[in-house]
């Protein structure tokens, strides 16, 4: 009987190693929370097939209804975990998102993305944009998803994600604009906390994606050199960071970016003191998680 390897080939420390006959073990394992009606907030979920042929998938989240004939925003998130960890369908996300459903009174939906190593950058962004277009297609009320077609508003969009998931809907952003995406208008883009690689080469983003070079000119690490950066399509765009967080920098450096580069929104910074990445998930016992969910609230319901 055959046994798997336990000679290391590459091994990075709170994500994934892999060895040397190919197979690969994650540091951490996301959970299944099956959809349901949450007693707590009454959020609605569901999930949903975006691509038979990829087995992409979606959950939605839809709050309550008091009044049907008044449509609501639709938020688009996409989960952090450096394109390799996470879920959409896990319990951190359903719990996040069954609040921030509520408390902004938008619906929600996030896309599971398939993830690196064993699906190779850029199929985490493929799959995103796919999930996206699938939004799209409800533009007309007869989408292949009722909720959306009978309460999403798609004139008041909000991208939005953490982590890798920023860089995630950073990109469909600027997607949207560089095609001309007919059928949605992002009106906010929420980005949080969010890996946009390092200044030195990123061996790490590397290894799950073979053709980028792991540096600076990469603009799916760095927007600045994105040649369609002024094509982002969006209203208002706000950064959170914290203050502790080993990719603070990069986020300062979007923000900058974004100030700068006279793209034709506005956007907004926010910095939680004396926390690290993504502490609302890791720290769930934090006191500045509420200021944080409170602050992306206010943006999102913005006028």
């Amino acid at each position: 009987m055959a046994t798997a390897s336990t000679n290391i080939t590459h091994d990075f420390p709170g994500f994934f190693k892999v060895f040397e006959d190919g197979h690969i073990e994650r540091y951490m394992n996301s959970d299944f929370s099956p959809p349901c009606l949450d007693p707590e907030t009454g959020i609605e979920s569901k999930d949903v097939v975006i691509s038979e042929e990829t087995g992409v998938k979606a959950r939605i989240f839809l709050p309550k209804i008091a009044d049907p004939t008044r449509k609501l925003p639709l938020l688009v998130h996409y989960h952090g975990g450096g394109f390799c960890v996470g879920s959409a369908l896990s319990t951190p996300f359903k719990s996040f998102l069954s609040a921030l459903t509520s408390q902004a009174n938008v619906i929600c939906m996030s896309v599971e993305y398939r993830l690196a190593p064993e699906h190779k950058l850029p199929i985490a962004y493929d799959d995103s944009w796919a999930g996206f277009q699938w939004v799209a297609s409800h533009s007309n009320g007869k989408g292949p998803e009722p909720w959306i077609n009978e309460h999403a508003d798609l004139d008041r969009v909000i991208l939005a994600g953490e982590s890798a998931g920023a860089n995630l809907a950073h990109y469909i952003a600027v997607q949207a604009g560089a095609t001309g995406l007919a059928g949605v208008k992002i009106t906010r883009l929420l980005i949080v906390h969010p890996y946009f690689g390092c200044k030195e080469p990123d061996k790490f983003y590397q290894y799950m994606c073979p053709t980028s070079s792991g540096t600076e000119d990469d603009p799916k690490l760095n927007p600045k050199s994105d040649p369609n950066l002024m094509k982002l399509k969006c209203d208002k765009v706000l950064v959170c960071v914290a203050e502790k967080d080993f990719l603070k920098s990069r986020g300062e450096d979007y923000y900058e970016t974004m100030k700068k580069c006279e793209w034709g929104g506005t956007v907004e910074f926010y910095e939680t003191k004396e926390e690290e990445h993504c502490f609302h998930f890791f720290n769930p016992k934090s006191k500045n998680i509420e200021i944080l969910m409170k602050r992306m609230v206010d943006f999102i319901k913005q006028d």
